[in-house]
């Protein structure tokens, strides 16, 4: 499906000016993006196709909400770009990290669609249903190997980066999703995706 839009190769790794935009403009400027992951068993990657923005001291929804600084959210106050990684329900999530320095952003990424390395992830996930390899977030990573040593990382280096993909032709908005105890924030339309994508999770 999404062979026809991809047209850049070699894939390269996004510069450091692609992350600095604000928050909620990278959060839709990832969709479309190829997210990839090199390991020991191979290299897998896809298309990203759901995206949530979190927007810090003042979200409640935030890990970093009243500029909580603590070991797990320490990366979020780096420059845009990092890689933060955390583990929810035993499930890794990986989150790209955006706004200014010590202005704690991050973007969590819900959703892509397989493009490289199919059978790896098919394998990895114990599924049959390609569908079902990454349709969202904690099934993303162990889809494509990404896990906790990733955390501090940068995505514009192997051997987790975002490279150049496709521009989707529509991006809806609404609510995110898991966060009935964030207060008004729940109610934020900042999760974004690719409208009608089969892989957006459910």
């Amino acid at each position: 499906m999404s062979n026809k839009w991809f047209c850049n190769l070699p894939i390269q790794p996004l510069p450091a000016e692609f992350f600095s935009m604000p928050t909620l403009e990278l959060a839709q400027s990832l969709l479309g993006c190829l997210l990839m992951k090199e390991t020991s068993e191979g290299v897998a990657g896809g298309f990203i196709v759901e995206t949530e923005a979190y927007l810090g001291p003042e979200d409640r929804a935030a890990h970093s909400f009243n500029n909580r600084r603590t070991k797990r959210t320490e990366i979020m106050y780096a420059e845009a770009g990092r890689i933060y990684t955390y583990v929810m329900h035993t499930h890794c999530l990986v989150n790209v990290v955006s706004g200014p320095i010590n202005k704690p952003e991050a973007i969590l990424i819900r959703a892509v669609e397989p493009f490289i390395g199919q059978e790896l992830m098919l394998k990895r996930r114990n599924v049959k249903d390609l569908r079902k390899t990454t349709n969202g977030p904690g099934k993303l990573t162990k889809a494509l190997g990404i896990t906790m040593s990733d955390y501090g990382g940068s995505f514009m280096l192997p051997p987790l980066f975002i490279a150049n993909g496709f521009t989707p032709s529509n991006i809806s908005a609404g609510p995110r999703i898991g966060i009935p105890n964030a207060g008004e924030a729940k109610d934020y339309p900042w999760r974004f995706w690719v409208t009608d994508h089969p892989y957006v999770s459910k």
